[in-house]
């Protein structure tokens, strides 16, 4: 494998057959020693060999070993030519994250920021299998799965604002919960409205620094405002819905199958019956995993009203915007309609471009970027060269550093806590096992992997948050 270098921050390895293109990675020097450390690149030539394939496999700055795809990889299929892989879309079907403004200042939150955060611990369930918000009855889970957003706002657990500040207005329509398996179904039903467990989170965060003045102003952000930001996905449901699908497309198209560098490939070929109930079912997953997250928002306003006995609207909590992570979206490029994978990797689309709400259309889409729980995190705009080089995608996030074995050896939850002590961050974990998987020291230099977006122009900074209280599950 030729790994030969384009510029300070690309990387190209070189086509060679089997591969249909080259494989490009977006990364700096210490970045890319840390992605040659594990598989990832060898999934980025094995994606790289898919038929249909568009331009280039993509790993971008946050990338890391993942099933069939490495996490935060890209690559347009075209549905043509090409399919539809659940692997280079993952078991987290729409794992996303969402920023939730406030009128608060940093100096109002962080001397109660301890009670402040138990009450959101008590007020939003999480881990495995742990409740939800609401019970929902089996019948009207398909309108969930319908409906995404939209039944939540139906519900009265959204606004109008909530549904244009989330990315496809928290509703994807191309689905059919008549494809989503009763085991699927009876795995999310316990679980609307929940956390999860893993690299999930809520964390009560204050603006830090900020980079651009103008679109800062424009997203309703400024220096030591304190928002909330939620990270989950679709729980169960779409962990089940990813492994029913797997499942079938292997049995189906064996001949495909053994013809692939990597089983975790498999793909439905684009317009074949199960590529279509595969994609409606994902959708259904997507929509399920937008209303989990509409519903801990309605449960985190709760809290705050309670809280500081003000109401949300006095207290300003507006949705800044609501990004997905791991999808398959048609989109068209050069002229080619495609399955655009994004997997661990965020839309990022700029300015004037039809699918940015209207109130952030002069300046582009917000782009959310979390780290580790004891850094910080960052808010991005979306920009032009997302487009040209990396199909409308950046990066979702440090990535990992190491694996969760690891870190149970290398960092006990007992080290883990005093570290967010001595940082002032007010750390609250249904388990002792998820604080040291999620230790700060298991993921790469966040500031480093939005350093390389900005500069590569996939999107560029607008301002960093720092953590005041963090909730895992």
């Amino acid at each position: 494998m030729k790994l030969r270098q384009l510029t300070e921050l690309e990387w190209e390895i070189e086509k060679e057959p089997p591969m249909l293109v080259p494989g490009r990675v977006f990364a700096s020097k210490p970045l890319l020693k840390i992605i040659q450390e594990d598989e990832s690149l060898k999934q980025l030539n094995n994606m790289a060999q898919l038929p249909g394939i568009q331009k280039y496999a993509i790993a971008l700055p946050d990338a890391h070993q993942g099933y069939g795809f490495c996490i935060g990889g890209v690559a347009a299929l075209s549905t043509s030519e090409g399919g539809i892989s659940p692997g280079g879309i993952g078991f987290d079907i729409n794992c996303g994250v969402r920023v939730i403004k406030t009128k608060l200042k940093r100096k109002e939150v962080e001397p109660c920021i301890k009670e402040l955060t138990n009450s959101l611990f008590t007020g939003v369930p999480k881990g495995i299998g742990k409740g939800s918000i609401i019970n929902v009855p089996r019948n009207e889970l398909k309108e969930v799965l319908a409906r995404g957003s939209n039944w939540a706002k139906d519900k009265g657990f959204a606004t109008d604002s909530d549904l244009r500040h989330t990315e496809d207005n928290g509703y994807l329509k191309n689905n059919n919960p008549d494809f989503v398996s009763d085991r699927a179904v009876n795995r999310g039903l316990p679980e609307v409205g929940s956390l999860g467990s893993g690299n999930h989170f809520l964390e009560i965060q204050f603006v830090e620094e900020i980079y651009n003045e103008s679109v800062s102003k424009v997203f309703g952000l400024e220096r030591d405002d304190v928002v909330v930001m939620v990270h989950c996905g679709s729980r169960g449901l779409g962990h089940q819905v990813a492994s029913d699908y797997m499942r079938s497309i292997e049995d189906a198209y064996p001949d495909i199958v053994k013809n692939l560098p990597d089983r975790e490939l498999a793909y439905a070929p684009g317009g074949s019956d199960l590529a279509d109930k595969y994609f409606k079912a994902m959708n259904c997953a997507a929509n399920f995993a937008w209303a989990n997250r509409q519903l801990i928002t309605y449960s985190v306003r709760n809290v705050f009203e309670k809280f500081f006995d003000h109401s949300r609207g006095a207290l300003g909590m507006e949705l800044l915007y609501d990004v997905c992570h791991n999808i398959a979206k048609i989109e068209t490029y050069d002229g080619v309609e495609c399955y655009v994978h994004r997997k661990g990797a965020t839309r990022s689309f700029p300015k004037n471009h039809p699918d940015v709400p209207e109130d952030y259309k002069n300046v582009g889409q917000p782009v959310i970027i979390p780290g580790s729980m004891g850094t910080g995190c960052h808010i991005l705009v979306g920009s032009e060269g997302a487009l040209k080089k990396s199909f409308g995608s950046t990066a979702h996030g440090a990535g990992r550093l190491m694996s969760r074995t690891k870190a149970y050896k290398e960092f006990p939850a007992v080290k883990v806590n005093q570290i967010m002590q001595d940082k002032g961050i007010y750390l609250k974990s249904e388990t002792k096992g998820t604080i040291s998987e999620e230790a700060p020291g298991v993921y790469k230099d966040v500031d480093e992997v939005v350093r390389v977006s900005d500069q590569l122009d996939l999107a560029k900074k607008v301002c960093r948050l720092k953590p005041l209280g963090v909730i895992i599950g």
